[in-house]
């Protein structure tokens, strides 16, 4: 896929090297079948996907790799989004990173600062890609 798309800039030399970069995306969600399939649809839009089961899990994957962006579910067991967010905002090297909170139980309005978009499940696949494109591209509003 790298070598495609230097190709591509090869032939298209408008092209910066942040659109040439494949964004990466760390998923988490308790629901196998839900991770299988937001990963398929990600990784046919582009996106370089990484899964999670729970936020522990998603805290040791932070320790080999940072991603571009964090989607995840707020109902999970062992560790839930809320507490998976909260300890991304403390930490001073990952407090940076978008958090797209996607799940059937949304968090209340007052936990909004510790994520930058909520979408409740089942979200319209446009919606959604629409809000990680955005995410991923710096739009954190």
């Amino acid at each position: 896929m790298e070598r495609l798309l230097h190709a591509f800039a090869r032939l298209n030399p408008m092209l910066t090297n942040r659109q040439l970069r494949m964004h990466s995306i760390l998923l988490v969600d308790d629901d196998p079948d839900m991770l299988a399939a937001w990963q398929a649809i990600l990784v046919h839009e582009g996106y370089a996907v990484c899964c999670a089961r729970n936020g522990l899990e998603a805290l040791d994957h932070l320790k080999v790799s940072v991603p571009d962006l964090v989607i995840t579910d707020w109902m999970m067991p062992l560790m839930g989004g809320a507490e998976l967010c909260r300890q991304l905002r403390a930490h001073p090297e990952l407090g940076h990173l978008p958090i797209l909170v996607h799940s059937a139980a949304p968090p209340r309005a007052e936990e909004a600062r510790t994520w930058n978009a909520c979408l409740q499940k089942p979200a319209p696949m446009q919606m959604f890609l629409t809000t990680v494109e955005g995410l991923c591209k710096g739009d954190r509003s």
